[in-house]
C-alpha cells in the first residue's frame, strides 16, 4: 500500500500523537506475531485487516461495540488498539469519525493504513 507525501505526513502526525498516550504505546508484537507477518507477508496482512475492519468496523451498528476486537491472536488486532481503530468509541475519540453511521471505503482505507504503518514501524 502506497502513500502519497500528504498522506505519508497524515499517518505520521496520527502514529506520533498516539505513541504518546501510555495506553496505546503499551501495544507490543510478540515474537508469535512477528514470526506470522514474517511467514504470511504484508499482503495477505492487509487483506485480514481489510477484512477484520469491513466485519467487525465498518457496520453503522454493532452489537457489542467496544468489545469486538481481542488483546491478541493475530497481528492486526495489536495494532487496532495501538492505533484506537478497536471500536467505534476509539475511532470517534482519536480520528473523530462518527459512530452512528457505516464506514466509507475512504475511511476503511485511512484504518487499514495507520494499522499497517504501525505494524511495520514496530516489526523492528
Amino acid at each position: 500500500m502506497e502513500l502519497n507525501g500528504v498522506q505519508r505526513k497524515f499517518i505520521d502526525n496520527k502514529l506520533d500523537s498516539l505513541s504518546k498516550s501510555k495506553f496505546r504505546s503499551s501495544f507490543k508484537l510478540k515474537k508469535k506475531d512477528l514470526d506470522y507477518i514474517s511467514n504470511k507477508g504484508y499482503d495477505v496482512i492487509e487483506e485480514h485487516a481489510y477484512r477484520f475492519i469491513r466485519e467487525r468496523l465498518a457496520l453503522k451498528i454493532i452489537d457489542n461495540d467496544g468489545k469486538q476486537t481481542p488483546m491478541r491472536g493475530h497481528p492486526v488486532f495489536i495494532a487496532q488498539h495501538a492505533t484506537a481503530c478497536c471500536c467505534r468509541g476509539c475511532l470517534y475519540k482519536w480520528h473523530h469519525i462518527e459512530k452512528d453511521k457505516e464506514l466509507s471505503e475512504k475511511e476503511i482505507r485511512f484504518i487499514v493504513c495507520l494499522i499497517i504503518e504501525w505494524i511495520k514501524r514496530n516489526e523492528r
